[in-house]
């Protein structure tokens, strides 16, 4: 969540009409991983890209092998991103559907099996989530219905059968809330808080008890689950207690549970409470904590869990104490957001596709993308009077000061008061303006 979306004001006595603007440069606001390319979005909506691009994958209208810095694909308007291992998805703020790169499976799900190296209309409206992964596709209609194309051969799209498909196919007609796709398995969540299952389940991915494959949705948890994740082999939910819970292949400890090479076919909590934000790769695994903290476990022969060493855990390690606010995970590689609207990442960089500019691996995390200096500023506008609590949620620890000024032409601000946000962010100003001499208001960041 970023300053502006987190602002709540209160009008105490009498009628008050507040404008809310933003400063600065853009931050990134979303992130995304698939094969060997990366993805993400700033604050303006707009679409870059970084990584091998053989299939067009990064929709920059080349087929150049890659690039190894990030470069601007879709200058605004995109609200969702999600990277496949040779293709990508957005989604549009209209709730269209656009697909670029790889299509030998029908995974763009524009009726052909052609690649294309520029984002592609498959869906002109009502599209609200994406997920994808090796080589299909599901996304989410704000009907509740759930759609998937492309690679179909152990059932992941659950469908019935097992044959491909290159145009989307209606699979759960209402009530899906949340999808999750694996490398030949996929998740979706029910509006009551139940987990289904479908595809490939050799190692229990599935968490059915068993190791038979489906090719039609089967019910996992009753109820109760909030966030889905789906790995290489391996799935990992969250309930609505903060529990963290993981099943499937455990070969390089990507389960967190400390045996390291035991796989299990039905659920196994990992971790108590806390848990806020989960995300899978090919063989690691990562998560959040309420504090904001970054953990890590599973595979790291590329260093993907950012711990400075190429040794793989099978118990979560702390990797970010604090400031994390989104992650990702691509094939062997990690990107995450920091409050500061900053994009970092680890791992992989074969490609280009941690976007440093060079195909080195990074580990520990390195930032690729810096936070803009106005990210965490806000600025109030007070065009009528009355006693007025701005109530502003920050970044914990910063110091904010109250300016205000009699005219915006010019701006002479006179500050009013400095105070430091609180451990949540949480930062309260009250005072009483006098609407016809310093009407204006703003709340910024201080040193």
């Amino acid at each position: 969540m970023n300053a502006l979306q987190s602002l709540k004001i209160v009008c105490l006595l009498g009628p008050a009409l507040l404008q809310a603007v933003a400063t600065g440069a853009q931050p990134v606001t979303k992130s995304a991983g698939g094969g060997y390319h990366s993805l993400f979005l700033k604050s303006d909506g707009s679409l870059w890209a970084m990584g091998y691009n053989f299939y067009g994958q990064l929709g920059d209208g080349t087929y150049n092998t890659f690039t190894n810095r990030p470069e601007r694909v879709v200058t605004n308007g995109v609200a969702a991103i999600a990277g496949g291992l040779y293709h990508s998805l957005f989604l549009k703020s209209d709730g269209s559907l656009w697909a670029m790169g790889a299509n030998q499976y029908g995974q763009l799900g524009d009726g052909t099996y052609n690649k294309t190296n520029q984002p592609e209309l498959i869906v002109t409206n009502g599209v609200t989530a994406i997920a994808t992964t090796w080589e299909h596709d599901l996304f989410l209609k704000s009907d509740g219905s759930l759609w998937a194309m492309g690679y179909n051969e152990y059932g992941q799209l659950g469908d019935g059968n097992n044959a491909f498909t290159n145009r989307p196919v209606l699979i759960v007609t209402n009530r899906v809330v949340a999808i999750a796709a694996g490398f030949q398995h996929s998740l979706f969540l029910k509006s009551d808080g139940s987990l289904w299952a479908m595809g490939y389940n050799e190692y229990g991915q599935l968490g059915d008890g068993t190791a038979n494959n489906t090719n039609q949705p089967e019910l996992i948890v009753t109820n109760g689950v909030t966030a889905i994740a789906a790995g290489g082999q391996h799935s990992l939910f969250l309930k609505s207690n903060g529990s963290l819970w993981a099943m499937g292949y455990n070969g390089y400890g990507q389960l967190g549970d400390g045996t390291g090479n035991e796989s299990t076919n039905q659920p196994e909590q990992i971790v108590a409470s806390g848990v806020t934000a989960i995300a899978a790769g090919f063989e690691h695994s990562l998560f959040l904590k309420s504090d904001g903290s970054l953990w890590a476990m599973g595979g790291n022969f590329s260093g993907q869990l950012g711990d400075g060493t190429d040794n793989s855990a099978s118990v979560p390690e702390q990797i970010v104490a604090g400031g994390v606010t989104a992650i990702a995970a691509g094939d062997a590689f990690s990107l995450f957001l920091k409050s500061d609207g900053s994009l970092w990442a680890m791992g992989d960089n074969s490609y280009g596709e941690l976007g440093d500019g060079t195909t080195n691996n990074i580990t520990p995390p390195g930032q690729i993308v810096a936070g803009p200096p106005g990210y965490n500023q806000i600025s109030i506008q007070l065009l009528s009077g009355g006693n007025v609590s701005l109530s502003y949620v920050g970044i914990a620890g910063t110091n904010y000061a109250l300016d205000y000024a009699f005219s915006l032409s010019p701006a002479n601000w006179v500050p009013l008061a400095t105070n430091p946000a609180g451990a949540g962010g949480g930062l309260v100003f009250t005072n009483t303006p006098n609407p016809t001499t310093n009407d204006f208001w703003r709340i910024r960041s201080v040193p």
